[in-house]
C-alpha cells in the first residue's frame, strides 16, 4: 500500500528542484522511452528507504554541478507510482527490481546501471562520482558498452550476502 502522498512530497521534491521529471504513470513512462531513443537520459527509481534519502538523492544533486549533463533525466517512484514503475522496469529485461536505482541509458538502450547494492553503505559523494563519470564517458561521445556497466565500486560484505555492521551489532 502506497504511502499518503504528503510524507512523500519532500522526497518527491528533492528530485524535482533539480529539473527531474517525474513520470507517475505508464503513458508517461513510454513517451520518456520514446524520448529516449536519441541521445542519453537518465532514470532514477526513487524510493522512502533511507539509503535513497542519505545517499541516492543527494547523488544525483551532486552529478547535477557536472559539466557534462544527459540530454533529459526521468524519475519514478517505487512503492508510489506503482503502474509507471512497472511499466518502467518492463523495459529493464533481466534486471531485477531494485530501489532506488539509476539508470543512463543512451539512444534507448541502458549503458550504466546504479542498483540498490551500489548505493547502500557507499556516500552520497562516491555515488555522484560513478554517475559525473558515467556522464564522461558516454555523453557526447559514440562510446557504447558491449552490456550495460556497472560502477567499479567495492561492493559492501552485506551486498554479498553478509550483514551490514549495525545487524551485527544486535545479533
Amino acid at each position: 500500500m502506497p504511502y499518503p502522498e504528503y510524507l512523500l512530497v519532500p522526497m518527491r521534491e528533492e528530485l524535482t528542484r533539480l529539473g527531474v521529471e517525474e513520470l507517475k504513470t505508464a503513458d508517461a513512462v513510454d513517451e520518456a522511452m520514446d524520448a529516449a531513443q536519441e541521445g542519453t537520459t537518465l532514470f532514477i527509481v526513487n524510493s522512502v528507504c533511507g539509503c535513497a534519502a542519505a545517499n541516492a538523492r543527494p547523488a544525483v544533486a551532486l552529478a547535477t554541478q557536472s559539466e557534462v549533463q544527459p540530454d533529459r533525466i526521468y524519475t519514478v517512484f517505487a512503492g508510489q507510482d506503482l503502474d509507471a514503475t512497472a511499466q518502467f522496469r518492463s523495459y529493464l529485461p533481466g534486471v531485477p527490481p531494485s530501489s532506488p536505482s539509476m539508470f543512463l541509458f543512451k539512444n534507448g538502450e541502458p549503458i550504466f546501471l546504479i542498483e540498490r547494492r551500489f548505493i547502500e553503505g557507499r556516500s552520497a559523494q562516491a555515488i555522484g562520482m560513478d554517475l559525473v563519470n558515467a556522464y564522461r564517458k558516454y555523453v557526447g561521445t559514440d562510446e557504447m558498452p558491449d552490456v550495460p556497466e556497472l560502477p567499479n565500486a567495492p561492493l559492501p560484505a552485506f551486498a554479498m550476502g553478509g550483514r551490514p555492521s549495525s545487524f551485527r551489532s544486535i545479533m
